[in-house]
């Protein structure tokens, strides 16, 4: 297939999320989500929350253990500053009887998981009821100074329980790291040139057409200035987010091998966040997050849930609504959620995110960065946002309204 990108073309087996494709990205009625507000109560009083998955089953579906649902999130101290978040983050679980109040258990881990801190991932209730947690380690144990270094890793062998008193996830743990950055397929951090430099965000995945074991995840496309087969600018070619694929032959969730990614964006955006697939009428929608500030220059995208379409995993997928573009904030409060995993209900597709950054008049999150600590803190959300309702026909979406804060289904 073609990709047509700045000064020519190329040949790749690779799909391509073209820059002619997200220049046509706009808001409109069907991809505006309404405004969001403060909920009368957050999901926890302790720590804000933000990147957060469902606990599925093999296949997909959300596990149910006893009447209980488990969520995932990443999780920090409400005491830091929001922009410092990253930086701590840890893995907590929550359970839920009906969907809308969620308790906390906890943090996951006890200290002995890969990395300073541990970003997004997602988590597996297998059928023998052991559970996997997949992460990203960022950085190493005990560091002097934060590193941004990126591996995929798992915690395997946890376990779910219920009594009187409610669930718990427990250990012992397995952890090891699982896959790293080859620098053919995927850019290592020393062969970025990049503003952000991703290798992160592991998503369990079992094709239903092949029973075929995968693990998606955000990854970027090496492009050397020596040899660049894209054929795009200096300044365009540094903006080469990609969503890898890993494939387990055995079906074991800790055996994987690197393939060729799913889909590129070279020359159009620098960073495809938590990349997660949902099949429907045979059909292989492919969903991502990113920001406005990550997309190439001379184009206008947003932050926002994109998606795509193709008619087998490794199809040539094509983006949603023509542009990708899926749900986005309305340009008066463009920042006041992020982070969206869509998951079918009956016959609509629902939507999480986390409440972010509100109220900001006009101020951008550099202003925001500025601004002093009491009122940084005001304007962080940091609880699970309202859930969107998403209708899906064919390569069309259209969004039909939201559930309240945290209404998971």
């Amino acid at each position: 297939m073609r990709d047509e990108t700045i000064g020519g073309s190329r040949e790749t087996s690779t799909p391509c999320w073209t820059r002619e494709q997200a220049a046509g990205i706009k808001r409109s009625d069907a991809t505006v989500a309404p405004i969001v507000y403060p909920p009368e109560q957050e999901t926890d009083d302790d720590v804000h929350i933000w990147d957060t998955w469902l606990l599925r089953n093999r296949d997909g579906s959300i596990a149910e253990i006893d009447g209980y649902r488990v969520i995932f999130s990443l999780s920090a101290s409400k005491e830091l500053l929001p922009g410092k978040r990253h930086d701590v983050a840890t893995i907590r679980y929550f359970y839920s009887e009906d969907g809308k109040t969620w308790t906390c258990g906890g943090p996951v881990f006890d200290g002995d998981a890969f990395g300073s801190r541990q970003w997004a991932g997602s988590a597996l209730y297998d059928d023998d009821g052991t559970v996997y947690v997949y992460y990203t380690a960022a950085g190493y144990r005990d560091e002097a100074e934060l590193s941004y270094q990126q591996r995929i890793a798992v915690g395997a062998g946890g376990a779910v329980t219920t009594d009187a008193d409610g669930l718990s996830v427990d250990g012992p743990w397995s952890h090891e790291i699982l896959l790293e950055p080859d620098g053919e397929f995927y850019e290592r951090e020393e062969q970025s040139r990049g503003m952000i430099y991703t290798f992160r965000d592991p998503w369990f995945f079992e094709d239903p057409a092949t029973g075929e074991t995968c693990l998606l995840f955000e990854a970027n496309t090496p492009v050397s200035e020596s040899d660049n087969p894209y054929d795009c600018d200096a300044v365009h070619e540094e903006f080469n987010g990609s969503v890898g694929l890993a494939v387990s032959t055995t079906g074991d969730p800790t055996d994987w091998e690197l393939q060729e990614p799913l889909l590129e964006s070279v020359a159009t955006n620098q960073e495809l966040e938590r990349p997660h697939m949902i099949v429907r009428d045979g059909s292989y929608y492919l969903f991502v997050s990113s920001h406005k500030h990550t997309f190439a220059p001379g184009l206008e995208g947003h932050d926002a849930l994109y998606g795509f379409v193709a008619d087998s995993l490794r199809g040539e997928f094509e983006p949603l609504n023509g542009s990708g573009l899926v749900a986005t904030n309305p340009a008066s409060a463009p920042f006041q959620t992020y982070s969206w995993l869509a998951y079918p209900h009956s016959e609509e597709l629902l939507v999480s995110s986390f409440f972010n950054y509100y109220d900001l008049r006009g101020l951008s999150l550099d202003d925001v960065a500025g601004l002093p600590p009491v009122e940084q803190q005001r304007r962080f959300g940091g609880t699970l946002a309202p859930t969107l309702r998403i209708e899906l026909d064919g390569a069309e979406t259209r969004i039909l309204g939201a559930l309240e804060h945290g209404h998971l289904p």
